[in-house]
């Protein structure tokens, strides 16, 4: 049998799938890819216009639907929280680095850049986080694959850009990155640098084969991530940033630390919190510290209900399934710290 997996046709995109596809294949299977076109991929509008969460995965979970394709391999974070009826994620491998990079002219890091550089992003989570830094930066909203992005500040319209360290990593690009940005400035959008791999719920001789590449301490840390999303009931397009990270505690046992950052995206009020516990209470945990955020105020920071939402009306054509919400009115809260100790200082690529 051979197992046919979808995936979206940008090179990042083939180069996550083809990285599933040869551990499959170490395994015994016969794997193809099968190029699939979203309606993220079609459409040059903000993402934060067209629904944000799930427009680049609508397309291929349609296929896997339709029993087009066996087994579909998706960038977590682009995935909505709200589980898809009749599919499973069988596996979320091992993660790459979840860390955001800058990529600059001449190579400066953050600290480097002059006031009033013009900085690229597609992010509001990004854009806000720049924006709290109090750097003066002028944050440029960006969309494009990665080449695109990069040739942006080859040409000079952006002093620099901000981009996911995995996905260079993938695509074998990490020579471009001028400085690998701390969690303390910049915290990762829920599931960065995790890959889902997702077949049909009804399908257990998929359900089997692409179980074993299943790794349980990113699975913890990205359930914890997806939880914090969850409740608070936002989408991938909030100027949001969560990361959970296993480590060994005080008492030599392994427990999971979440950290979480909710920013207005002008950069006029933030919140940073934290917690820790038990892996095995990774989705408690998420909750637990979102509970924490909103009694803190993080739903008077900044609209969170961006994503897609059901009863909401489409911004894809009929059948493709994407969701929006209009933006509810907010009020600044104040900034506040986190409240672990400081990690090490940002790491600048050699």
């Amino acid at each position: 049998m051979t197992i046919r997996l979808g995936t979206r046709r940008s090179a990042l995109a083939t180069a996550q799938a083809t990285w599933v596809a040869d551990r499959l294949r170490q395994l015994g299977h016969d794997v193809e890819l099968t190029p699939i076109t979203t309606f993220g991929d079609t459409s040059s509008r903000p993402l934060s216009e067209i629904g944000g969460t799930g427009v680049f995965a609508t397309g291929i979970r349609l296929a896997l639907h339709r029993g087009e394709i066996d087994v579909a391999v998706h960038s977590l974070k682009d995935l909505p929280v709200i589980p898809e009826p009749g599919l499973h994620i069988a596996a979320i491998p091992v993660r790459e680095d979840p860390r955001d990079a800058l990529v600059a002219r001449d190579g400066l890091t953050l600290g480097e850049l002059p006031s009033g550089s013009v900085v690229g992003t597609g992010s509001p989570r990004r854009a806000a986080q720049l924006a709290a830094l109090g750097l003066g930066l002028q944050v440029r909203s960006i969309r494009g694959n990665v080449g695109t992005r990069l040739g942006l500040v080859a040409d000079g319209t952006c002093d620099a850009i901000v981009l996911a360290r995995a996905g260079l990593a993938r695509l074998g690009q990490l020579d471009v990155v001028t400085e690998v940005l701390d969690p303390l400035q910049m915290l990762s959008a829920p599931g960065q640098g995790a890959l889902a791999v997702e077949v049909r719920a009804d399908d257990q001789a998929m359900v089997s084969a692409v179980a074993v590449l299943d790794d349980d301490d990113t699975r913890a840390s990205v359930n914890a991530e997806r939880a914090v999303l969850a409740a608070l009931e936002a989408g991938c397009t909030a100027p949001i940033g969560v990361l959970a990270e296993v480590s060994e505690g005080d008492a030599g046992q392994t427990e999971l630390w979440i950290r979480a950052f909710v920013g207005a995206e002008d950069g006029s009020a933030s919140l940073r919190r934290s917690t820790s516990g038990p892996t095995s209470r990774a989705h408690a945990l998420g909750e637990q510290l979102a509970a924490q955020l909103l009694e803190d105020g993080a739903d008077q920071i900044t609209a969170l209900h961006d994503g897609p939402r059901p009863g909401d009306p489409p911004t894809e054509p009929p059948g493709a399934g994407a969701r929006n919400r209009p933006p509810a009115a907010s009020t600044p809260a104040s900034p506040a710290k986190p409240t672990r100790p400081d990690q090490p200082a940002p790491e600048r690529a050699q």
